[in-house]
């Protein structure tokens, strides 16, 4: 395909992503999947869960039409949908969290099953040398990176464009590592899920109007992190992100950089709510977007800010991936980011005593002046 030929289709699935959440969001409000304002959630007025499900249709007209090229396509498709489903359930009946986790689980086994990918090993991650698991620990790590990533993005869908930010970010990185080894097919999935997810963000920001506004919901939270596991299972583990077999072609360590944000963010919030006593799936206004809140950043700074921790993320990994920095030097770096990281969200007050105190000195500067 030419360029102008891939430009022609991209721009057939953003306007058929756009297409598809507008008359979503009309679905969403005739079957009741709507988010109500609560004490946790403190958006004004019903809003449609359907950014999900909308980006789901369009992903998988995507994998119809480009079955061939994507291995496992179907198989694939059937476990989006059918995560997206009990994702839409949970949205609408608040379903229990051991039954979506039971199903992930499911959902896991039969794609190792079916397409023979577990996590084998971790590389040189600790130093002394390639860690290799045995036959079957594979597939209990493989059950909790997946159950974990999926979670992961499900916790971090707190604030307006949020969740696509962090999207466009990965999914921006593994295009470019992709596309660095001349994989242009898992190159352009990457690029054509950007696509597929800016409409949402455009919807959820509320740039098409207030009234139209839009959530993800846990259907495509679910999703999102159940893609990008598998995809990041193909290339850490595999030749490519499309469940090739093979040499991989990201380290295992690379990893870890190109989704820190929601990992680390999850980590630090189940470990902080097992101290406290409570389960580690107990919903709070704990998360680092909540935080960044409290301490004075607006919910459009905090965004910005978060998405630009997530870039300087993915951005180190790359270039270790590039430069060949030595894996174990790379796993102890962000080792220490996620200590520092939850340092800082149990200590939060200090952070916001300092941002009072340089946003006050911001301040002094424009009243002489005027």
């Amino acid at each position: 395909m030419s360029f102008f030929d891939y430009f022609i289709e991209l721009s057939m699935f953003f306007f058929l992503s756009l297409a598809v959440l507008y008359c979503m969001r009309k679905v969403g409000y005739a079957i009741g999947l709507v988010d109500k304002p609560n004490a946790r959630k403190l958006h004004q007025g019903s809003v449609p869960l359907v950014g999900g499900i909308s980006i789901c249709i369009t992903l998988m007209y995507f994998l119809y039409v480009n079955a061939e090229q994507v291995r496992f396509s179907g198989l694939f498709a059937a476990c989006l949908a059918v995560l997206v489903l009990i994702g839409v359930a949970d949205d609408r009946f608040d379903i229990s969290y051991k039954f979506r986790m039971g199903s992930q689980a499911i959902l896991t086994l039969i794609m190792i099953q079916y397409t023979g990918l577990t996590l084998t090993h971790i590389g040189n991650a600790l130093g002394f040398g390639a860690w290799d698991f045995p036959p079957y620990v594979d597939i209990i790590v493989t059950l909790f990176a997946v159950i974990g990533a999926i979670n992961a993005f499900n916790m971090v869908d707190g604030i307006d464009g949020l969740l696509g930010g962090l999207t466009i970010v990965v999914f921006a990185s593994l295009g470019v590592v992709f596309y660095a080894h001349d994989l242009t097919r898992s190159a352009y999935f990457a690029v054509t899920f950007i696509v597929i997810v800016v409409p949402f963000v455009l919807f959820n920001l509320g740039y098409f109007g207030k009234v139209r506004k839009v959530f993800m919901g846990d259907a495509g939270s679910m999703m999102i992190g159940f893609t990008v596991i598998w995809i990041l299972i193909g290339g850490t583990q595999a030749v490519d992100g499309s469940f090739h077999e093979g040499d991989y072609v990201i380290r295992p360590v690379t990893a870890l950089w190109l989704i820190a944000v929601p990992l680390i963010d999850m980590m630090a919030i189940m470990i902080r709510r097992i101290r406290k006593g409570q389960s580690p799936f107990h919903p709070d206004r704990e998360h680092f977007h909540h935080i960044m809140q409290r301490i004075g950043f607006t919910p459009r700074e905090s965004l910005v800010v978060i998405c630009s921790v997530q870039v300087l993320y993915s951005t180190m990994g790359l270039l270790g991936e590039y430069f060949e920095v030595p894996e174990y030097i790379m796993f102890y770096v962000i080792v220490g980011c996620f200590l520092f990281h939850t340092y800082w969200m149990t200590h939060s007050f200090k952070m916001a005593k300092a941002l009072r105190k340089w946003k006050k000195l911001e301040e002094v500067p424009a009243e002489k002046n005027a």
